[in-house]
């Protein structure tokens, strides 16, 4: 993956987030603009669902979401909102259980499967991202919450303003706060490039089976 095409993504990324903000305040009912706001969701759960229980379980995956987005047309899907709060939740909960499932059984670590993409890891290194997915794992499960709670205590554009806007940025603080903290606490560490770290990801199984 060259620097021009994460730099694109990070664009479409930025440019998806605020139209996602303008049309859950202004077209949240509109069954073009839930179709295009539930896909995130769908196609993230077909992935999960194609890596960890194969064919049937993608069939089944995408015949719920093609059943979901006709009662979403036909307007029997209920609270439009809420539909959007739960994908929001169940993004960061299928991310904190894909974080955190590779923390148990002695596998490779999530961030371990990704950096061994990029170079071999050290006992240290290992060590050093089971303790990021760790806590990756952790800001998963506290997004999720947030945002139920916000949902449930605030107006709804100020949740939208967390889903949509906070969640990138958030996510993108944490990633470079990460990279710069590395080689400060462990300068011995081998130099990794922010696009192969990138490449890395895209790259990794969602269900690795990499072990220590």
């Amino acid at each position: 993956m060259s620097r021009w095409r994460v730099a694109l993504l990070l664009i479409a990324g930025v440019a998806y987030a605020c139209v996602s903000h303008w049309m859950m305040l202004y077209h949240a009912a509109e069954p073009w603009a839930i179709v295009a706001l539930l896909g995130p969701l769908w196609l993230t759960a077909l992935g999960l669902a194609g890596s960890r229980f194969g064919n049937r379980g993608l069939a089944l995956t995408a015949f719920g979401g093609l059943l979901l987005f006709a009662l979403v047309i036909h307007g029997d899907a209920g609270d439009t909102n809420r539909l959007y709060m739960l994908q929001h939740v169940g993004i960061n909960a299928l991310l904190c259980g894909w974080f955190g499932g590779s923390l148990r059984g002695g596998r490779l670590s999530l961030i371990g499967q990704f950096a061994q993409r990029v170079h071999p890891l050290t006992p240290d290194q290992v060590a050093y991202t089971a303790q990021v997915t760790r806590v990756w794992t952790l800001y998963f499960a506290s997004m999720a919450a947030a945002s139920v709670i916000v949902f449930a205590t605030r107006p709804f554009a100020v949740w939208s303003v967390l889903a949509n806007l906070l969640t990138p940025v958030l996510i993108g603080a944490l990633f470079f706060g990460e990279y710069l903290l590395r080689y400060r606490l462990h300068p011995e560490f081998e130099r990794t490039r922010l696009v192969d770290a990138v490449r890395a990801f895209y790259s990794t199984p969602v269900n690795g089976t990499a072990r220590r």
